[in-house]
């Protein structure tokens, strides 16, 4: 068995009001993958943080070969050799491969050019990389871009590589691509950390598996061992004999009935395999899955948020063309987005003009509505949706995250949307807060509104859900109903999915 090069023992760390880690253990052996695997919020980002000196941590220890360590900065631990590759490329696209390689590299104000596009060719060959020295970093694939990256790691004499959703990009092939150079620098003795939500490429690439939820360590794992179902379950907290209870009076689709909407071998730029798609009026219905399976991405490309890319869809039967949100909005589709912050709400806008922000782009911006009516709009969605603000004219970033989250969903309210998409409309926002949704949810619903509700937490997508698709690495593996709407099932499906 190989020796462990990084050891991290009782590892706390905490924020204001927030316990990010809590008494967390981990060990990296020389020349292995280990998937650090847990949801949104389970303390990967912070682990990381603290191994590689951008957070300090408020107890524990750290030894990276043998050595207790402490350090302060991410250069202190880039210098002991511990590299890090982001999802977002920290690359300049304007620079040369080889200047985004040695880019910042010792002290000598002359650049050697010759020296160092050898090097950097060297480099490239005896790790495979498909790219030229002197060619622009933009002129590459987002793939061949991360295998520079850890180019540039790799030649800093990195003994730990620490790669944080490098795939969430690639294609299948360009996954294989970098799966090929992790095998390469494994086979030379790298530790490598894997952070992913894919799945299947843990079962694929890692050799063990560590599980963190909510700040706590569930457990280490030969992956050999740990059957797929069982990781989920760990992930999630749920036993496999929990079963949901499911609220009986959730509205059922009439199979009789046109579609509200319907896609067919629908798919967008963010990489989505096609996909064929169907709600009725008066429907719940969801997208279920972990994270980074393609629930938001499905719904972004329903909504044409993302570039659409191929499909057809129908609107009660009759072929339409939604290729931007305008066009979707003009049919008759809301959607609430998974990013409050970054794409929902207009922080220095007043709550009025985020309530109408929706119905005025519809109407268009140069027939503006008077400030009486304004006024009339927002005060009557206030109201219905309990929002609590001082004023109409009350910035929305003061605002509490629940407060904000009833705005957005009284823009496309206000709009009288025949189907509306949620993606985690209760993220982040208290526990009355979400029943109130939950319950404003299946009354749209009884009312003859067709909903696609999209949450992390299952028991919520029960309780408000007849029928679940289930999504698993980008595809849709399964659709449950009825009988089979359970968190047991759903579990099971993701697990099964794709084989």
């Amino acid at each position: 068995m190989s020796e462990n090069i990084l050891k991290m023992e009782g590892i706390c760390k905490s924020f204001p009001g927030v316990k990010a880690l809590g008494n967390v253990d981990f060990a990296l052996r020389k020349g292995e993958i280990h998937s650090l695997m847990g949801e949104n919020g389970a303390g990967k980002s912070t682990l990381i943080k603290v191994i590689t000196g951008v957070y300090e941590k408020d107890a524990g220890r750290i030894t990276l070969n043998g050595k207790l360590i402490h350090f302060k900065s991410p250069q202190e631990a880039q210098n002991m050799g511990i590299g890090t590759v982001y999802q977002e490329i920290t690359l300049c696209p304007n620079l040369t491969v080889a200047e985004n390689m040695f880019i910042g590299r010792g002290r000598n104000p002359f650049v050697q050019w010759k020296q160092m596009n050898e090097k950097a060719t060297q480099l490239l060959n005896s790790l495979g990389i498909p790219a030229r020295p002197t060619q622009e970093l933009s002129s590459c694939s987002l793939a061949v871009q991360q295998m520079i990256a850890i180019a540039r790691a790799v030649d800093m004499d990195c003994k730990i590589l620490i790669l944080d959703e490098p795939t969430s990009s690639l294609d299948e092939d360009e996954v294989n691509t970098l799966f090929e150079l992790m095998r390469e620098l494994k086979a030379r003795g790298v530790g490598i950390i894997f952070i992913t939500h894919f799945i299947e490429q843990v079962y694929k690439i890692s050799d063990r598996i560590t599980v963190l939820r909510n700040g706590e360590l569930i457990g280490e794992y030969e992956t050999s061992s740990l059957p797929q179902i069982e990781l989920i379950s760990k992930m999630m907290g749920k036993a496999l004999d929990d079963e949901a209870k499911i609220k009986k009076h959730v509205p059922q689709k009439s199979d009789s009935s046109v579609p509200v909407f319907e896609a067919a071998a629908l798919s967008s730029a963010t990489g989505v395999r096609p996909f064929d798609f169907t709600i009725h009026k008066g429907e719940v219905n969801g997208f279920a899955g972990l994270i980074g399976s393609g629930r938001s991405e499905s719904a972004r490309a329903i909504f044409a948020a993302d570039k659409v890319t191929g499909g057809e869809v129908k609107m009660k039967g009759k072929r339409v063309k939604i290729k931007a949100p305008l066009n979707a909005m003009k049919q008759g589709i809301g959607y609430l987005p998974e990013d409050r912050k970054g794409d929902g709400i207009i922080a220095e806008l007043s709550v009025r003009d985020n309530i109408i922000l929706a119905l005025q782009v519809m109407k268009g911006f140069f027939k503006p509505f008077s400030r009486k009516q304004a006024e009339e709009f927002a005060d009557e969605y206030i109201k219905k949706l309990k929002i609590k603000t001082p004023s109409t004219n009350t910035q929305i970033k003061s605002l509490s995250g629940g407060n904000q989250q009833k705005v957005i969903l009284a823009r496309w309210l206000l709009t009288h949307p025949e189907y509306l998409i949620l993606d985690e409309p209760t993220r982040g926002i208290d526990v009355g807060t979400k029943v109130e949704i939950q319950k404003l949810v299946l009354k749209l619903a009884e009312d003859g509104m067709s909903l696609t509700f999209i949450s992390s937490e299952i028991d919520e997508m029960l309780r408000t859900c007849s029928r679940l698709i289930v999504m698993k690495d980008r595809e849709i593996v399964g659709e449950l109903s009825g009988m089979n709407l359970t968190e047991h099932d759903v579990m099971h499906v993701i697990a099964q999915g794709g084989e």
